[in-house]
This record gives C-alpha cells, structure tokens and sequence, in this order.
C-alpha cells in the first residue's frame, strides 16, 4: 500500500479539547479514527480517548496483516467502546455516563469501509469533488430528510447540536455501515469532527484539499475554522488519508507499507488505558504524544526503507 496521511486538532474557544483521532496500519489494512467527546455530558473527553483505544487495541489484535470481516470489525468496535464507556462510569461511580461521537474507516485490499455514530463526519472525494459523506444523526437531519426543514438552515437551525446517536447513551448505539467503497489513485477520505466542517461548508474543504496536498491543507483548514469560530468556537479536528497520489512537494508524508516488516503495526494510537488506574481521566492522548507516535512510525519506514535499499 501507498498513502499519504495527515492529521490535526485544535482546542478553539473551549477550555478542554475533546476531541481524538489516530490512525494504525500493517502492510496490508489502515485503520482511520476520530471521536468527538460531547461537551453536554460529564468527560466527554474521557469516552472519547476510551472508544480510541478499544477500537485502535481490537485493530492491533485482529490485523493479520488484514482484517477478516471489515463491516463486523466495525460493528464489534463501536459496541465495544460503548461497553467500556459504561465500565468506566461504574468503575468510577460517576453520575452519568460520558458519551463521543466516533467516526472509523477501515481500508484494505483497495477498498474502503466506515462506520459512524453521531455527527463526526467522514467525506470522500476524487478530482475535488465529494463523492459521499456520511450522514449526521442528528434531530436536524430527520427534519431535513421529512421535509420539515430547507437543508439551506444546516449551519443555523437551533436543532443542529441536537443527537440521537453516539456511543455511551443508555441505550446501544446504532451503528450506520457504508457499503464497500472501491479507491482509486488520488482517492481522500478525510474525517473531522464538527468543530471543522460545521463552520466550512463542503464545497471550501473539497477546494482546499484539491488544491494543495493534505500536508498543508490540513492544517489551514483547521486553522481557518478556529479562526472563524472565534472565542465560542468548538475544539477543530481532522484526520485526512490520500491513496496512492503522488504528492510531490511533500515527499515525506508518503507512506509506502511493503517496507513495514511482516507482523509489525504502526499507530498513533495509544495502548489501552487502565480503568482500575486512579488516574485514568488524565488526558493521555496528548500533541505531544501523538507527534512523538507520528515521528517514531516516520523513522520506522524511513529505516526499513534504507535497510531495503542496502540488501
């Protein structure tokens, strides 16, 4: 496999990011996450690091060097998570249960598959145009699709904030599969959070990541939603992959994972937290730690591709 990926968050005007998302791969399959913690509820930040790890751990177990069944992977995650955020609420005997948006993209033999819960959103575009995105579920999107609603109030209406779904509700998540999705060269499947595309409208992201590579629209993009949010604005977050494009100016970011030893995983994700550990609610998925995750994987290929070189 070859690819490009890039991922970035900021805090904007709140006082905790919430906001988490990774990504794993072997030779062969690429796991992409990204949970939005929900701010209405105790430690949203705290399900959201949870439904990272159980989903990321399942990926390191099950990835041989592919997964088996990509749409029950998917499905097994998410319930997974949502069972380990209850855990925790009792574990720690919190008031409520902490609750995360998630959105997750498995990609192997060419072909992509994801899954989401809430209005963590996942596009796909080819040649500057979306191909699909998911769908939010959310109060707003139900009144859309019965007519009740012009799709022109999706950033204004007061019911936009307002879901049905997640993962850590008191009943189980409804899972929404994709249908199997078959990537050509070139292909960008970007997932972000709300605090990204509720402020840039779809036809700006798509602009943007057509015209420069992920590397640099990334980061502009997260930086531009900040900056428009102002001072109330939500935590910004995106996670974006480009198969097998040739990104030219940014040579470094391509990944190529025929170097990647046999049975060896690369991740951004952090090994599963204790939930017997007292200190459990410290934010350990932090910029530093992902950076540091992102330069050892960048070494790892580097390495593995000059010891090919020689041999």
């Amino acid at each position: 496999m070859r690819f490009s990926v890039y991922q970035e968050s900021h805090i904007g005007g709140r006082k905790v990011n919430q906001d988490r998302m990774g990504y794993s791969f072997t030779r062969d399959a690429i796991l992409l996450l990204l949970a939005d913690g929900m701010g209405g509820h105790i430690m949203g930040e705290m399900a959201a690091t949870i439904a990272m790890q159980t989903i990321g751990s399942l990926f390191q177990k099950q990835a041989h060097p592919m997964i088996d069944k990509p749409e029950r992977f998917l499905e097994k995650g998410f319930l997974s998570a949502h069972n380990e955020i209850h855990r925790f609420k009792l574990l720690k005997n919190l008031p409520e249960t902490p609750r995360t948006t998630i959105v997750a993209c498995l990609i192997q033999n060419g072909n992509a598959y994801w899954a989401h819960c809430g209005d963590s959103r996942l596009y796909w575009m080819r040649d500057g145009q979306i191909l699909l995105r998911t769908k939010d579920h959310s109060r707003l999107e139900t009144l859309i699709e019965q007519g009740k609603v012009d799709p022109s109030e999706r950033n204004t209406h007061p019911d936009r904030n307002k879901l049905f779904n997640c993962l850590g509700a008191p009943h189980a998540p409804i899972v929404e599969l994709s249908r199997r999705a078959s990537l050509q060269a070139g292909d960008l499947i970007m997932l972000c959070s709300d605090g990204l595309w509720g402020v840039l409208p779809d036809h700006i992201l798509a602009q943007r990541l057509h015209e420069q590579t992920i590397v640099r629209a990334i980061p502009e993009l997260v930086r531009s939603a900040v900056e428009i949010a102002g001072r109330q604005g939500d935590n910004a977050t995106a996670l974006a992959m480009m198969w097998e494009g040739n990104d030219i100016l940014e040579n470094s970011s391509i990944i190529s994972t025929n170097t990647l030893p046999i049975g060896s995983i690369a991740t951004t994700i952090q090994v599963p937290v204790d939930m017997d550990d007292e200190n459990a609610e410290a934010d350990i998925f932090n910029d530093e730690e992902i950076e540091k995750a992102i330069d050892e994987i960048r070494n790892a290929i580097h390495n593995s591709t000059r010891l090919t070189n020689k041999s």
